[in-house]
């Protein structure tokens, strides 16, 4: 089964890679499960996305950069409008990371 870090440069990703390196650098945790504990982020986060998030969004603005590289879309967009729900908000830029999620699973 194939895994993509894309979770691990989210805010809980870093706070979790952060608090395993001061474990691990600390004795508290050898590196070996450290690792496990980030490959198991990694596939939770893909599985809890994909079953419990239901929202849809829209984004419409002007698209400045967009690639492909090893299977994975990364597309930046500024002046952004992000309508969700009900709500709407204007952002100056967003940054899309896509990937095949038959890869994930």
């Amino acid at each position: 089964m194939a895994t993509f870090e894309l979770y691990r440069r989210s805010t809980i990703g870093m706070c979790l890679t952060d608090t395993l390196d001061d474990m691990v650098s600390t004795g508290k945790l050898r590196p070996d499960l450290a690792i496990q504990v980030l490959v198991q982020f990694d596939k939770s986060m893909a599985e809890a996305l994909d079953t419990k998030v239901k929202t849809k969004v829209s984004i419409k603005g002007h698209l400045h950069t967009y690639r492909f590289c090893d299977n994975v879309w990364t597309f930046i967009i500024q002046d952004a409008l992000v309508k969700y729900d009900e709500s709407q908000e204007n952002v100056g830029r967003v940054k899309i990371v896509a990937c095949d999620s038959k890869l994930l699973m």
